[in-house]
């Protein structure tokens, strides 16, 4: 074998760039792990690359004892004595292991070791190119599906496509071509994986860069995206330049800038809603189509109270309340709707329990919270429920009741109007 390892060894180093020590020690690692595969794992070897001679040596180690009950790993007093007259009981000897077969194992070790660093260097070199490319888009095409979503091929790398960054009822075949947006990009052991969504709001921000100039130039900016992938999306707006309509760049000359994204999506609704810093405007631009009569303000709650004339509601909460969702998401508040007359009627409910509240010398706010709506469910509740209400005593209690019973008999049935419908933001707000 002689120095022709030595050789392969520089010569490998210094083609592809691989650290020398480094490329030893791999080696040195991998025939160790072949031999203790052919000769059995208990033995205590140690194996080097002897730069003299060029070549690799294995040693095996043996401990010196009266008696032996593992030959492969002890050895007598008198059998060690042969090799080293010096030796003494609990001392370590080593030999020289003849292994046959050395050359072509270290040849096909160098063989593994070569192509794994090779593969090692690639994979370096991908994950460094694609890390910077996060928030790129990308187009590949399908290749399969595996148990994670689907695998694209990106040319250089294949990326996965999850489940959850998918858009939902959309459907691939093997072959198709496909455009997506770099999330992520981790060190995986089988090399980097590149993670793409579809469904990620920050795609559409990119696609809309990608097909309007003046949000490519800083003109306009988009100041958050609520979507609901594949069904609708509101992306709020605002231009730097007064004569400059951010809606219309977005949308383009009958439509044509956003049509080219509404059919990335599969033919997903998207709303452009004109960004304004006071809520209240905001929330009427999110809330379009719908018509909004007026709108409380509750900062710390961060709730908005939002009242529309009764043949608006349907509008205003969307086909599964998904209009009064996104303007939420889209604002980071919480949307309470509320139609005109229903909004009468919960005033005059509330009306009537503040005049209960001052007889019973209590807050309104200890009523509501102990879940009485109106009076009515002051009328028809225990005396023991009554209790349960915060801050009140027993000589209140009757107060409560009689007042309750007396507003209750002035007051004639009021009609049940439809529910309000509440939407929360959700929390993950990617804007």
């Amino acid at each position: 074998m002689g120095m022709e390892l030595k050789k392969a060894i520089d010569q490998i180093s210094k083609d592809k760039g691989i650290d020398r020590d480094l490329l030893v020690d791999t080696l040195e690692e991998a025939i160790r792990a072949s031999v203790i595969k052919k000769y059995g794992d208990n033995l205590d070897i140690e194996v080097s690359f002897n730069e003299e001679i060029g070549e690799i040596e294995v040693y095996q180690f043996k401990v010196v004892v009266a008696e032996v009950n593992d030959p492969s790993r002890e050895i007598t007093l008198e059998d060690a004595k042969i090799h080293d007259p010096n030796v003494q009981l609990d001392d370590e000897v080593g030999f020289r292991m003849e292994i046959e077969d050395l050359g072509r194992i270290a040849a096909q070790s160098a063989k593994q070791v070569i192509i794994q660093r090779m593969r090692d260097a690639e994979h370096e070199i991908i994950y460094e190119e694609y890390k910077d490319r996060i928030g790129e888009i990308v187009g590949g095409i399908i290749q399969r599906r595996d148990r994670n979503g689907w695998v694209i091929n990106l040319g250089r790398t294949e990326a996965i496509l999850p489940k959850n960054e998918q858009i939902p009822r959309e459907r691939f075949r093997q072959g198709d071509r496909v455009q997506t947006y770099i999330v992520d990009v981790k060190q995986e052991g089988r090399g980097p994986q590149v993670v793409v969504s579809r469904s990620h709001p920050e795609y559409m921000k990119a696609l809309f860069k990608r097909e309007v100039p003046e949000i490519d130039d800083g003109i306009v900016t988009i100041m958050g995206v609520a979507r609901d992938p594949g069904l609708r999306a509101k992306v709020a707006v605002i231009s730097h330049e007064p004569d400059v309509d951010p809606v219309g760049a977005c949308v383009g000359v009958k439509g044509s800038r956003i049509q080219n994204i509404v059919q990335e999506f599969r033919g997903e609704r998207i709303d452009i809603v004109l960004w304004n810093p006071d809520i209240t405007t905001y929330a009427a631009n999110a809330l379009s189509p719908a018509v909004i009569s007026r709108i409380t303000v509750d900062d710390d709650d961060k709730t908005l109270e939002v009242v529309v004339p009764d043949d608006q509601l349907t509008p205003a909460i969307g086909r599964k309340g998904q209009n009064v969702k996104l303007a939420a998401k889209l604002l980071g508040w919480r949307i309470d709707i509320f139609t005109e007359s229903r909004y009468g009627e919960l005033n005059k409910n509330r009306r009537g329990l503040e005049q209960l509240a001052s007889a019973a010398e209590i807050h309104v706010d200890n009523l509501i919270e102990a879940g009485f709506e109106d009076v009515n469910s002051v009328v028809e509740s225990t005396e023991a429920e009554l209790l349960d209400i915060e801050g009140i005593g027993e000589e209140n209690v009757a107060d409560l009741k009689a007042a309750a019973n007396l507003l209750a008999e002035k007051a004639p049935e009021s009609d049940e109007h439809e529910d309000a419908e509440t939407a929360e933001s959700d929390n993950d707000q990617q804007s």
